[in-house]
Formats: C-alpha cells, sequence, structure tokens
C-alpha cells in the first residue's frame, strides 16, 4: 500500500474520459492505493485519473471524517436514475485544493456499479453520498466540479485558484 500522488489542475490528465475496466482484479492493488490516498490527502472522493490511470474507477467515503468508515469503490460506474430534486453545495476536489464552488447537483442518484470482488451492485445514494458520487463521477468523464459553472463563475474560480 501506498500514498499516490495527486494530480493537480491544469493536468490534462483531468480533463480525458477515461477507459472502461476490462479485469477486475488487475485494478485491485490500485483500489487500495487510492483509498489510503483518500484518507491521508484527507479527502472524502478519489477518482483513478486523479492519481494519474485513466481507467474508471473511484473511491468514496462520504462520512467518515463525521463517524465511522464506509469505504465504496466502483469500477465502471453509471448513474441509472435520478431525482428531479436537485441540490446545491460548496463541493472542494483534492486536485483544486483551496477552492470551493457551489455545483448544482441531483438530490438522489441509483449507482451501478462492479465492485472489487467483480460482484454487479447498484445502490441508492442521497445527501453528500450523491453529491460525492456525482463529484467522484464527473472525474472519469473529464470534468471538474469549476466545469459544471457558469463561464463567470467558472473564471471567477480559475483566477481564485491560480491566486493561491
Amino acid at each position: 500500500m501506498s500514498v499516490l500522488p495527486i494530480l493537480t489542475w491544469p493536468d490534462p490528465r483531468l480533463s480525458r474520459v477515461c477507459d472502461p475496466v476490462s479485469d477486475v482484479a488487475a485494478v485491485a492493488p490500485l483500489i487500495v492505493d487510492m483509498f489510503e490516498t483518500m484518507y491521508a490527502a484527507p479527502g472524502r472522493g478519489l477518482a483513478a485519473p486523479q492519481v494519474g490511470v485513466l481507467a474508471r474507477v473511484f473511491v468514496m467515503d462520504a462520512g467518515w471524517k463525521s463517524g465511522d468508515k464506509t469505504p465504496l469503490a466502483c469500477i465502471n460506474p453509471a448513474i441509472v436514475e435520478t431525482s428531479e430534486a436537485r441540490v446545491s453545495g460548496g463541493e472542494g476536489c483534492l486536485s483544486m485544493p483551496g477552492i470551493e464552488v457551489q455545483v448544482p447537483r441531483f438530490a438522489e442518484v441509483t449507482l451501478a456499479y462492479t465492485d472489487p470482488e467483480g460482484r454487479d451492485c447498484r445502490r441508492r445514494l442521497t445527501g453528500f453520498e450523491a453529491i460525492c458520487a456525482q463529484h467522484e463521477l464527473d472525474h472519469l468523464d473529464g470534468t471538474l466540479h469549476v466545469d459544471r459553472l457558469d463561464a463567470d463563475a467558472r473564471a471567477l474560480a480559475l483566477s481564485e485558484y491560480e491566486a493561491l
């Protein structure tokens, strides 16, 4: 196990769409390292492209900072259902440290994914878990949280980040 370096914007790998994983067993060591990296950062989610691996994998633990650890590893995740309700909250990102932006997200999502044991899973996520999963899934599609902002808000966030 090892803590991996986290890429920061504007690294071009953060804007690339990730490839599907065909061999679940092959990403098992990566998942272990990603959890170690996420907890050390300390973050609540981490996607493979953030550590330089362009594979459709993310890990998350939305509540560990305020309670027990409930780690979730998702391989080839996809949102298969969303609520009509939307929420907007402050989101940070390990790849843009120091910047928090308001991003509109679905309040609830159903996530389909393969777990590290190769099982096909579906899980209904609400609250911060739903927001976290959407944020990490965006990374797999080459989208950062600031990319979801309108042009003026994005320009302001980027100028604040560059000034850090």
